[in-house]
């Protein structure tokens, strides 16, 4: 059977990048893996705005934020956490692993954060060091509005750095690293790349750059200034995962194609079809509509749904989602839409959604849904061709 895999990564590959990713292995310090390690951070580049440098590492996205963190910041640096989830939590406590001094700017889960909020806070406070903020937490479906809490961390004393986990949002959500003044963003291959896991990526500014020259962590394998140096040469400091970046080359090469513009219409397109084929099934969204991702969509389950054996339910059918994470374990749902999708297997995860709601007792109108997923898809692209 089938799988519809509809979690927020690793996302579905294309045939193109399995393809790729199946071909002879070649020598990572030859011509031809520089060659292809060019094109794809110059590729990168582009579609994020970054006339800086792109480092490709290999390793996970939580390996991208260590690298972020021991790269810019010395023990007692006072560091600011913009937290609205699992994964802004996880990035502080990556800083205070290393021994930043972190403080956090916390949201309620399910809301994003509020940039005059923000700025207030950042007026009120002695100069920080940095300013780590998730540009997309997958972990409730929300996406925070990076541009203007940019904007307010400008303003701050001490000009403090702008970090940026853009693991789940870059490649799919609007991003100008550049225009927007983010210091470093770090993202990760098994995403909107349309990847498989295993390769880290880390778009470096000047003054990131420079923070580099002073930061005291410790780092060995996760040293921009050593993987810049190899860069330089076509190659990495350590053997890559070479296979992984064969379908990585696939991947962004496709976005380059397709541009970016249209690629974030797609992804707003394909997330306004799922987040309305899941309120046609009767479920209510975590996130208010203008916080809402268009990567994965958060929905809280009904009254009394047990989520284990409904997920069960749903996987025996095909259908693969995301249950909750930390305190929301077993109280939501997540439904992933990124990457390679079409909005005909959104429509099929709605029907079988609607099909395991009933069985489960809460009687859902499948074909309804569906309807619903592919009218607002419609309709959102039609408003992006006028």
């Amino acid at each position: 059977m089938a799988q519809n895999l509809r979690v927020p990564g690793p996302t579905p590959l294309p045939e193109e990048v399995r393809e790729a990713q199946s071909a002879p292995m070649i020598d990572h310090r030859g011509a031809e893996f520089g060659e292809m390690l060019r094109g794809i951070s110059g590729g990168l580049a582009g579609l994020i705005g970054t006339s800086g440098d792109v480092l490709l590492l290999t390793g996970s996205g939580s390996g991208a934020l260590e690298a972020a963190v021991v790269n810019t910041l010395s023990p007692g640096d006072r560091t600011l956490v913009v937290t609205i989830g699992a994964f802004g939590d996880r990035f502080a406590k990556v800083a205070a692993a290393f021994g930043a001094a972190v403080e956090r700017f916390e949201m309620p889960w399910g809301h994003a954060a509020n940039p005059a909020a923000l700025a207030a806070h950042l007026a009120s406070q002695s100069a920080y060091r940095a300013v780590l903020i998730t540009h997309n937490e997958t972990s409730t479906g929300v996406t925070n509005p990076l541009r203007e809490l940019a904007g307010a961390v400008h303003e701050a004393p001490g000009e403090p750095l702008l970090i940026v986990d853009g693991i789940s949002g870059l490649g799919a959500l609007p991003f100008e690293m550049d225009a927007w003044g983010v210091d470093l963003v770090v993202s990760a291959s098994q995403k909107a790349w349309m990847g498989s896991p295993g390769i880290a990526m880390a778009a470096v500014g000047p003054r990131a750059r420079a923070a580099g020259e002073v930061a005291r962590m410790p780092r060995f394998y996760w040293d921009f200034a050593e993987a810049r140096k190899w860069a330089e040469k076509g190659q990495t400091p350590w053997t890559p995962a070479v296979s992984v970046l064969y379908g990585l080359h696939v991947g962004v090469r496709r976005l380059v194609e397709e541009g970016r513009e249209r690629t974030w219409a797609r992804h707003a397109a394909i997330a306004a079809g799922a987040q309305a084929g899941l309120e046609a099934l009767g479920l209510r969204l975590v996130a208010a509509p203008a916080d809402r991702s268009h990567t994965v969509t958060a929905a809280w389950l009904p009254e009394g749904l047990e989520w284990a054996p409904f997920n069960a339910a749903m996987r025996a059918r095909g259908l693969v989602v995301a249950g909750g994470q930390g305190a929301w374990v077993g109280r939501i749902l997540r439904f992933g839409h990124m990457g390679d999708v079409s909005i005909e297997e959104i429509a099929a995860g709605m029907w079988v959604m609607g099909q395991t709601l009933t069985d489960f007792g809460r009687p859902a109108d499948s074909e309804a849904a569906a309807r619903a997923a592919r009218s607002a898809y419609e309709a959102a692209q039609a408003a992006t061709t006028r």
